[in-house]
């Protein structure tokens, strides 16, 4: 759907929803978000060797109440898997304020590649996944 029009998009997403039966995937954003796209193409950069228990991961940011683009991004990094730790950081748990007042979803697909790898790693590729998206234009917060 790269570069398609936007009532094309959702059109597709439209029939995407009725496709799936009610259930939604957990990969799939529940809004349209349109540099999606390069989310994933920065991310499918990134691999990890080897095997371990942290994960890294996208929130998806509303900064609607400001002027620029209206969604940005978190990037972090858990031993917890990526929706866990968002309900944390939304119960004020060891959370981001970005993420306590501004996250909407977690976004998994992009990183999904990214989850269960070594400490070490995860922390190298959060920092080095945030500047490259940051280098993309998108707003990011996160990756320390």
């Amino acid at each position: 759907m790269r570069g398609a029009h936007g009532g094309a998009i959702e059109t597709g997403l439209a029939r995407l929803w009725q496709a799936t039966g009610g259930r939604v995937p957990d990969w799939l954003p529940t809004q349209h978000v349109p540099w999606l796209p390069t989310v994933y193409d920065v991310a499918a950069g990134f691999r990890a060797p080897g095997r371990g228990r942290c994960h890294v991961y996208l929130v998806l940011l509303d900064f609607s109440d400001r002027r620029g683009e209206p969604l940005g991004l978190y990037v972090g990094q858990s031993a917890y898997p990526a929706a866990r730790r968002f309900e944390q950081h939304k119960a004020g748990i060891r959370a981001a304020g970005s993420v306590l007042k501004r996250g909407l979803e977690v976004l998994t697909g992009p990183v999904q590649h990214l989850a269960r790898i070594p400490a070490r790693e995860a922390r190298r590729i959060e920092a080095e996944l945030a500047a490259a998206l940051a280098d993309a234009g998108l707003r990011v917060e996160g990756g320390h």
